[in-house]
C-alpha cells in the first residue's frame, strides 16, 4: 500500500495593495489540516489544528483575515474536540510522526505552491527564522490543480461544464477555471456545492479531485518543484 497525505491550510496576513488586489506571498498559517489516503482516495487518519501562535497569539491580524467570520466556528470546534489547538511546533512533529507511521513520500494540495510559501512563512515568523523550512527534504509535493490541468481540464465535459455555468477566466482567450471548489462541482454532480474553506474540509475534496487525475492518467505530471 502506497500511502499519501493530502494538506490544506488557511491564513491571515494577506497584503491588500493599491489595485485592491490581495498580495497573499506574506500569509501566515491558522489552520492545518490534512488526510492520510491513498491513490484511489481511500481516507486513514485525518487531522485538524489550529495554529496557537497565530490564531490566539495575532489577534489583531486574525480580524483582518479574510475569513474570519468563522472565527466563532473555530473556538465551538476547538472545545467540542473537532479541532485541536496547539502549538505550530507540535504540529509539524505531528505530521512528522504521521509521515514517519505510514511511510509517506508524497504529501499533496491544490495549488500547493500556496500552501508550501504559507508553512514556511510561518515557520521563519515564529522561530524568528531558525528554521526556514516546513517539509522534510525527502517529501516531495503534488500539486493537483497541475494534475487537474493536465488531466480533467482537457475533457470536453468538462470544458462544456465550464462554458454553461460561467467557470471561465477572465484572459483575452478565456481558461476553464480549476478551483477545488469549481472541480468538485464537476466530479459530485452537485452545482451548488460551497467550499468549507476550512483545512480538513477542503482536504477531503481535494482528496477526490487527486484520486480522479490518478484514475485518468496514472503518469499526470504532479510534482511541484520548489519547497
Amino acid at each position: 500500500m502506497t500511502y499519501l497525505i493530502g494538506l490544506d491550510t488557511e491564513t491571515c496576513n494577506g497584503i491588500v495593495m493599491e489595485d485592491e488586489s490581495l498580495d497573499l506571498t506574506q500569509s501566515l498559517v491558522y489552520d492545518l489540516g490534512w488526510a492520510v489516503t491513498d491513490t484511489e482516495g481511500h481516507i486513514y487518519k485525518t487531522r485538524s489544528f489550529v495554529i496557537a501562535e497565530i490564531f490566539c497569539g495575532m489577534k489583531d491580524v486574525m480580524k483582518s483575515a479574510y475569513y474570519a467570520d468563522k472565527i466563532p466556528q473555530y473556538w465551538k470546534d476547538i472545545k467540542s474536540g473537532k479541532r485541536v489547538l496547539t502549538s505550530f511546533w507540535k504540529v509539524k512533529k505531528a505530521l512528522s510522526e504521521d509521515i514517519k507511521k505510514f511511510g509517506v513520500k508524497n504529501i499533496f494540495a491544490h495549488n500547493a505552491s500556496f500552501d508550501v510559501r504559507a508553512l514556511n512563512n510561518t515557520i521563519r515568523y515564529i522561530t524568528k527564522s531558525k528554521f526556514r523550512w516546513f517539509f522534510p527534504w525527502s517529501i516531495e509535493i503534488w500539486d493537483t490543480l497541475k494534475m487537474a490541468r493536465k488531466t480533467i481540464g482537457k475533457q470536453e465535459d468538462y470544458i462544456i461544464f465550464c462554458a454553461e455555468n460561467n467557470y471561465l477566466t477572465k484572459h483575452k482567450k478565456p481558461q476553464v477555471r480549476l478551483t477545488a471548489e469549481i472541480l468538485f462541482r464537476y466530479l459530485s454532480g452537485n452545482n451548488n456545492f460551497e467550499e468549507s474553506h476550512t483545512g480538513l474540509e477542503d482536504v477531503l475534496i481535494e482528496t477526490k479531485i487527486m484520486a480522479y487525475c490518478l484514475k485518468l492518467d496514472k503518469k499526470v505530471e504532479r510534482r511541484l518543484f520548489a519547497k
